[in-house]
């Protein structure tokens, strides 16, 4: 009796209770102290995280910020007048089509129209003619350039040109172009640019005359056509858009319009003095020694010494309302 009796005890003992063993649980001091000192840190560290986002985000927002106003900046182009600085006689009967500061306060302009066109060195001072080249009859003198002792000059409806000795204006070479027609012609002491008259502006070789690249002036998704007497100033391509009186300062690796000079003012200044008979503007002439631009037109007893003027915002209108393009023959 006794052996069966330790038996039921033991089986008893060893029963069927599942509860897992208390001292597997951990202590319930440690918990609660762990627990206390995690939720006197999380505030902060969830601050912290916080924080750190936000000037993530702002670093983020400002870099963004600062790239598109470098782009506008950029790219986005200014609008500028002038004040006039001096003005200087000018022939009333030059049909100015190219102008190009020759040194020593001289010019050397061509001029057009048939039977009538030449090129000719010029006093700044006085606007008296010193030595004249006159063309054949049956040519229309167009734009004008000077690269080393040399002048190129292009013709309207042609693709001859011709190069003269600077000192005595003999006629030295004859070219061919390659362009459609000859309107104007520019240099920045290694290649020359040239304008047809279309949204075009060439690169030409000035040894070979091959065109070795060209590019399409823009001023935004709009093409600017008549592209017409050109200026090397300061790395930039400036030319007259035929017929207005407009400048556009044009890049020359892309062609992107960089800014707009707007001379209304020139031309309307003169018909307020009673010169009816005048055209538009035409005829850009750079002073790079002395940071010097002239500016004249077609038939002005005026040429122009002038500092641009940044304008303040953008100009009413648009710019083919600006600079209406109108289809009259030269």
């Amino acid at each position: 009796m006794a052996i069966r009796s330790r038996t039921r005890a033991k089986s008893t003992r060893l029963g069927s209770d599942p509860s897992p063993p208390m001292a597997s649980s951990p202590p319930l001091r440690p918990k609660a102290v762990a627990t206390s000192t995690a939720r006197h840190r999380s505030p902060w560290k969830r601050g912290l995280s916080f924080l750190f986002v936000l000037i993530s985000l702002a670093v983020l927002l400002l870099i963004n910020l600062a790239w598109k106003l470098s782009a506008f900046v950029v790219y986005s182009p200014r609008f500028y007048s002038c004040d006039i600085v001096n003005e200087f006689p000018h022939d009333p009967g030059a049909f100015t089509q190219g102008l190009v500061y020759g040194g020593n306060d001289t010019l050397f302009e061509s001029t057009g129209l048939y039977k009538k066109s030449s090129v000719r060195h010029v006093l700044l001072q006085t606007g008296r003619v010193q030595t004249s080249y006159e063309m054949d009859g049956s040519l229309f003198g167009e734009g004008l350039t000077l690269l080393g002792e040399r002048l190129f000059q292009v013709t309207w409806l042609t693709n001859i040109g011709f190069i003269y000795d600077r000192y005595n204006l003999r006629e030295r070479q004859k070219f061919i172009h390659q362009m459609h027609d000859g309107w104007g012609l520019a240099t920045d002491g290694k290649v020359l640019f040239g304008s047809d008259g279309s949204s075009t502006l060439y690169h030409i070789d000035p040894l070979t005359f091959k065109v070795t690249r060209n590019v399409t002036v823009r001023y935004g998704d709009l093409e600017i056509p008549y592209v017409n007497e050109l200026e090397y100033v300061s790395g930039e391509v400036w030319a007259n858009i035929w017929q207005t009186d407009c400048i556009a300062r044009i890049s020359q690796k892309d062609g992107t319009v960089l800014g707009w000079i707007l001379l209304h003012e020139l031309r309307e200044r003169l018909l307020r003095s009673g010169h009816q008979d005048i055209d538009v503007l035409n005829g850009i002439a750079w002073d790079e020694e002395k940071n010097r631009l002239f500016v004249t037109g077609k038939l002005w007893p005026k040429l122009y010494e002038i500092k641009l003027r940044p304008m303040r915002g953008r100009p009413k209108g648009s710019i083919e309302d600006l600079c209406p393009i109108r289809n009259k023959s030269k």
